[in-house]
Parts: structure tokens; C-alpha cells; sequence
């Protein structure tokens, strides 16, 4: 297929619009009207001698393809000489690769790129070459790679990150980390306890630019010099940090792994842990081997054929790649994410061996993750502030579209799941001030009016043009890597620990597609978060654990609920967790409101049953119930933490509990019973889902609310007593 772009009278325009709609590849699309846009023809720019003597529509042809792929990869190419695409053999004389050559700098030249050789080789009939193609960029901007540093305790991670980010090599006992840790008992146990921060500058040209002033990294005058900088997510390796370890790999969005081993220690511990957490959020992973210096040969070879052999398991299936030379940095570099290449480096922070292959590696990174400058803005937290004479400051990652200085967006959702909205005083970026953040780009913005004991991580702020909404529930589909038993709706609700972006959040299980799940199981499951309602869109990648357990999963479909009806009280002390107890919407009696059994989403979409009558907005939560009138019921405009029935009294909440037997009696839609000992249960919001949907169909019979009932498939669901 022909790539295409548009019809205009510049370069400079036809490539601007060219850069709207890309394809992977780097070449603009053919969706577009016949009218608008119409198809190049790049064949006659497919030899490998046309860069030696192009005629003025070839070059135009060329700049307008060099540009393309710029704009696609984000301000960065690698261009290749002597290699066509017509099939013809590789290679380019003397003459003609040196005319080739400069004609790809003047190209570079003209788009403002700098133009730096990475390595040339023979080829069948000459000389072939690749050269990287860096665009110029202004002091505020620069390119940002985000690399997440993820390995065992004691492998060396805060270590190499001291030595690459300040220049100093280390002394062997743990100098080069001190600079690093951010808590003093970090520093006086030496193991990383928070997600850190670092930094590490290449210039247009591939230089570092870390000069350390007096043993500090001054990041304004780093960015300023920078056209790319490495973000480095430092992770921590001790297994009672896991929690902070995967909100780390999911919230702040890494484009890369890489994963540290101690040559004298293998892998061990965590280190197969990491490793699975970056497959399964599918971030490309390359491998780092410290300690060389100290590791005897043969423990070293050792380990190194047991971490080939797990790179190459089934689970893995990846082609790991001895990096030894910078041929296979470019090579490894340049065919990293497509070809399933795992590099592995062996670097030593004592004697600094190979850490030039190492800077040259990510320098040549390129950023995996392309937002959409185009649509609505999307900004989510991962970290809040309290800056002395600034005020409130959250940082995070802006998802999708360009934030402004100045602008308005809508923050939230708060505990009742709602959207304020918030004016943005300033913004900075690698604590450098700037005017704009475009998507994929990480900022911190200070607040106007706002405390930050409003704010938590797992909120967004968005544009108010895509009307938000807050989801206590959501369907999504998910693959079980490991559980010691089965995960069964027998046993009562079963709850895990859920990581969507920055949302890290207790959340329970009230529905799946299967009897039970076991290790490696499939299944399209329905969650209710516990505490608040959060933000969420189809697709979002999950991970739960609980203990244990691992699972990982793709959002289907969020379920949203009309209004702020939706709240959550807390279960009496008293009851069990698996008691009757009511999960979800308390409505008020003689709402009109029909209980609405939502299935289970298919596939990538949900089947909403909306059809009962007396319904608004045509969706409702699968957990709103119909009481009866006589039944009493609690307001949700109330605080639900000290909420007792009127009058008090265990004489009447027995009377209570047999009044909603007899109910449950007299009704024969949903063909069951209340379990024996559970006259005496308290309903009240916030209990499990199963038992509330029990009173729904049982009490449905005495509603006289109008609405049809809805049968409920019990056998899936048990109510246990106390």
C-alpha cells in the first residue's frame, strides 16, 4: 500500500497536516475525502542511489517523508543509507555514500534536525550506514522517556541510577545511592522505600548534558540544555514494598522496564516478580547485570544462562541479546519493541565497564506511548504537595490533549463521586516553568482554592468537554496468573487490591462469567470499589493482587449510575462481611425506581438491560433495590458512619429483620429463602451485593412501585448467617 498526504501548496503545511492521522509505521493515512487528500506516490525515492543525485520533486519528496517520520516518532528517526527498498542489494560506493550523505544533511538541515552518525558497515556492494535524526527543540521543551527501574533488593538499582545521573563512579559500599534517597530511614537501611525520581539529559546530539554542581543535579539547566530527557522511575526491590512498587509500573506510565540483576546473587526474590509485572502491562523490558566487578566467572556465567532460559520460556518469549559493542546498541535499539529483542547489558558501577553502551542504549530510546495533542484534555495524579507559599501542587501524566496555563478543568471524582472545577496558576515541567503540557507529558500544576486533603491519587482532571463521570462498578475481563486455591462466589465476597493508572484501591468481586477461577482462567468479571468512586475508561489495563494472588485485565466497560445517589455507609461493626447486608444504592420508597440485573459485559461491549419501566435516564446500577413502603429505609443525604434506626434497640431491629422475612416469604419471584439466623441482620448500605440482590427479587412481589421485577439467578450467590 501507497502511503499518502495531503495536497498543499509548502512543505511546512502538507507536513503539519500530514502529522495528524499516522500509522505505526510513520506514514500519514488514506482515510481522508478524495477531495482533501490524495496519494503520493513514493516509488521513485525507493532506490537506494536516490540520495546521491536527487532531482528537485525527489527531494521535495524526501523532506516530506523524512518529516513524517520525525512527527511520528516524536522529534526522532533513524535514517538508513545504502539500503533500499526495491530489493536491489545493500552497499553504496565511496563517492556515492559521501553524496548520499550530504544530501541527507542538508535534508536534516532544512527541518532543523541535527544529523549524528551511529555506525556504518560493509554491506555486498559497499558501504551501508544509519544516522540519527534528532530534531532541534527550544529551551522549554524537550522529549521525555520514562524508564522504570525494577529489580531485587540489594541488585543495585538506586546505585547505577547515582552513577549514570551524577557522573561519579562508586566506591563499592554505597556512595553513589546516598544522593538518592529521599527518607532518612532509606538512608540509614540503604534500601528504597518510595517511587524516586531521576533524571538523565542527552543533547541533539547525543551528549550527556549532567554536569552535578557541588554534588547537587540542577534539573532546570538540565532541561534547557536537553532535546531528550530519560526519566528514571526508581522502584523498590524489597518484597514489603510491593504495593508502592506496582502503583510505580502502573501510574506513572513507564515506556520502559528495565530490569537490574546482581551477578553474584542471580535471580532471586523478586526479581521473577518484576519481570512479570512489566510483561503483563506489556512494557518492553531490557536487562542490566551489576556487580561484574566482584562476581566470580563462572557464578556469573551461571546466571546468565538461567536468565536466557527464562527470557526464552513460554511465558516470556523473548530473544535475549548480549549487548557487547555499539553495532548491537543500534541494533538492539532500533529493533527493541518490534522484534521481541531482550538486551542485556553487563555493567560494573566500581570500574564503570560498558556503561557507555549503556547511555548510548538510552539515548537511542523512543517514546512508545503517542497521546493525541487533538483531543479533550486528560490529566491524571499520581502524587499530591503542600509547597510552602505556593499551596496545593499535584503531579502526574497528561493522557491526552494540551494543558494550558491558566486553564479550567474539572477535578475529581470526590467521595461523592462529583466534578469541581479547578483553575491551574502554574505549571512546571522537571521542576522547570512552563506555558503548556502536551500529552505523554509528565507536570506538576499548582491549585488555585483548593486544600489538599481534597485531593488523592487516582483522581483526574479533564476538560469539562468530556462531561465525566464517577463508577462505583465495572466490567472487566481478566486473566488469573496465579491463586493457591479457586476464587469462587461459595465462599463469600472475595476482594483484591486493584491498579488501574494511578487508582490503587480495594474493590470486590460481585459477579463472573465463570462458577470459579484458578491459575491461568479467563473470565469477564464485575468489581465494586469499597472506599470511593473513581474515574475510568474501556481499555485501561488492571492488575489486582491480593496476597498471593496476580491478576491482570482490560476494562471493559465502567458502569455509571444517574447522579450522586450512589454512597456508601459502613457496615456495622456487628455483622459479618458475608451477612445480610445491602451492597450499593439505598433508594428512597416510592422512588419509581425498577431493580435492573445488568449481565455481564461480552467481549469488548456491554449489554445494558434498561427496558423496566419507570426508568429516566435508561441505565440504573445492577444493586438498586425496590423496597416497600412500610419498609424502612435510610437517607443517603444522612452521615451513614454513626446511622441507627429510629427508636434504637435490638427489639426493634428483630422486628425489622422478621418483617423482611415475611416479605421475603410472601414473595415467589426469585423461588428462595432466607437463610436460617439472619432475622436478626441490620440492612443498611455498603454490605455485600449478593444479599441485596436477594431482597431485591424477594421484595419485588410487595413494591408498588409499578416496575416489572427482574429474576435473580441465586445459585451463583449464598447468603451466610452469622
Amino acid at each position: 500500500m501507497k502511503p499518502s498526504t495531503t495536497k498543499q501548496a509548502n512543505v511546512g503545511a502538507q507536513s503539519s497536516i500530514a502529522g495528524i492521522n499516522k500509522l505505526p509505521d510513520g506514514f500519514a493515512s488514506a482515510n481522508g475525502s478524495a477531495g482533501e487528500r490524495k496519494f503520493v506516490d513514493y516509488s521513485s525515492i525507493r532506490e537506494k542511489t536516490v540520495l546521491v543525485g536527487p532531482t528537485e520533486e525527489q527531494f521535495d519528496l524526501l523532506m516530506i517523508r523524512l518529516e513524517e517520520r520525525i512527527s511520528a516518532s516524536r522529534g526522532e528517526t533513524v535514517y538508513e543509507i545504502g539500503i533500499g527498498e526495491d530489493g536491489s542489494e545493500n552497499g553504496l560506493e565511496q563517492d556515492e555514500y559521501a553524496a548520499s550523505l550530504a544530501t541527507l544533511q542538508s535534508l536534516a538541515a532544512m527541518l532543523g534536525a541535527e544529523c549524528v552518525e551511529l555506525r556504518t558497515r560493509k554491506a555486498e556492494k559497499g558501504i551501508t550506514g544509519q544516522y540519527l535524526i534528532r530534531r532541534k527543540v527550544e529551551e522549554d521543551d524537550f522529549t521525555e522517556v520514562r524508564v522504570a527501574v525494577v529489580g531485587n533488593v540489594d541488585a543495585g538499582k538506586s546505585t547505577l541510577l547515582g552513577v549514570l545521573t551524577h557522573g561519579e563512579l562508586d566506591n563499592g559500599r554505597g556512595f553513589a545511592r546516598q544522593r538518592l534517597f529521599r527518607h532518612k530511614h532509606e538512608i540509614e537501611s540503604g534500601r528504597t522505600s518510595s517511587v524516586g525520581n531521576d533524571i538523565l539529559g542527552f543533547d541533539s546530539v547525543g551528549n550527556v548534558v549532567n554536569k552535578p554542581d557541588h554534588g547537587t543535579l540542577d534539573w532546570v539547566k538540565i532541561c534547557e540544555k536537553s532535546a531528550k530527557v530519560i526519566t528514571f522511575i526508581d522502584l523498590a526491590g524489597h518484597e514489603r514494598y510491593l504495593k508502592t512498587t506496582v502503583f510505580g509500573m502502573t501510574g506513572h506510565a513507564p515506556d520502559f522496564g528495565m530490569l537490574m540483576i546482581g551477578a553474584n546473587s542471580g535471580i532471586v526474590g523478586m526479581t521473577k516478580e518484576h519481570l512479570g509485572l512489566a510483561l503483563a502491562l506489556s512494557v518492553p523490558v531490557f536487562v542490566v547485570v551489576t556487580k561484574i566487578d566482584m562476581c566470580p566467572p563462572n557464578i556469573l556465567q551461571e546466571n546468565l544462562k538461567l536468565l536466557y532460559k527464562i527470557l526464552k520460556s513460554q511465558g516470556c518469549r523473548k530473544v535475549p541479546v548480549m549487548v557487547k559493542t555499539s553495532d548491537d546498541v543500534v541494533l538492539s535499539a532500533t529493533n527493541f519493541v518490534s522484534e521481541r529483542l531482550c538486551p542485556i547489558f553487563q555493567v560494573s558501577n566500581v570500574t564503570g565497564e560498558n556503561l557507555d553502551l549503556l547511555k548510548m542504549f538510552l539515548n537511542l530510546l523512543n517514546v512508545r506511548t503517542t497521546g493525541n495533542d487533538a483531543l479533550p484534555t486528560e490529566f491524571q495524579i499520581d502524587d499530591t504537595y503542600a509547597v510552602p507559599g505556593v499551596g496545593t501542587v499535584v503531579s502526574g501524566i497528561t493522557l491526552q490533549g494540551i494543558v494550558r496555563l491558566n486553564d479550567t478543568l474539572l477535578l475529581g471524582p470526590d467521595p461523592l463521586g462529583d466534578f469541581q472545577p479547578i483553575a491551574i496558576k502554574s505549571i512546571h515541567r522537571k521542576r522547570m516553568v512552563v506555558r503548556e503540557v502536551r500529552s505523554g507529558q509528565t507536570a506538576s500544576f499548582a491549585l488555585k482554592k483548593i486544600k489538599r486533603s481534597q485531593i488523592r491519587k487516582g483522581m483526574v482532571m479533564v476538560s469539562q468537554a468530556l462531561n465525566p463521570q464517577a463508577c462505583w462498578e465495572f466490567d472487566c475481563e481478566i486473566l488469573v496468573l496465579h491463586h493457591p486455591t479457586t476464587i469462587s462466589s461459595k465462599y463469600g465476597r472475595w476482594s483484591a487490591m486493584v491498579h488501574c493508572g494511578s487508582i490503587r484501591q480495594t474493590a470486590q468481586i460481585l459477579q463472573m462469567s465463570k462458577e470459579c477461577l484458578r491459575t491461568g482462567d479467563k473470565a469477564v468479571v464485575r468489581f465494586r470499589f469499597i472506599k470511593n468512586p473513581e474515574y475510568m475508561k474501556p481499555g485501561q489495563r488492571m492488575v489486582f493482587r491480593e496476597g498471593r494472588t496476580k491478576a491482570v485485565g482490560n476494562v471493559i466497560q465502567p458502569l455509571y449510575t444517574p447522579g450522586s445517589i450512589q454512597q456508601r455507609s459502613k457496615p456495622n461493626k456487628m455483622q459479618s462481611n458475608r451477612g445480610l447486608t445491602t451492597a450499593g444504592i439505598v433508594m428512597q420508597s416510592g422512588s419509581g425506581s425498577a431493580s435492573v440485573n445488568m449481565p455481564l459485559s461480552k467481549g469488548s461491549s456491554a449489554t445494558v438491560d434498561g427496558s423496566a419501566s419507570g426508568m429516566d435516564n435508561g441505565t440504573a446500577n445492577s444493586n438498586s433495590s425496590p423496597i416497600h413502603d412500610s419498609t424502612p429505609v435510610l437517607d443517603i443525604g444522612t452521615d451513614k458512619r454513626n446511622h441507627r434506626l429510629q427508636g434504637g434497640g435490638n427489639k426493634k431491629r428483630l422486628n425489622m429483620g422478621g418483617m423482611m422475612a415475611a416479605t421475603a416469604g410472601a414473595s415467589t419471584s426469585a423461588g428462595t429463602s432466607l437463610a436460617p439466623g439472619s432475622s436478626g441482620k441490620v440492612l443498611s448500605a455498603g454490605g455485600p451485593a449478593a444479599s441485596q440482590s436477594a431482597v431485591a427479587s424477594n421484595a419485588s412481589g410487595a413494591s408498588n412501585s409499578g416496575a416489572s421485577s427482574v429474576a435473580v439467578d441465586m445459585s451463583k450467590l449464598s447468603i451466610a448467617s452469622n
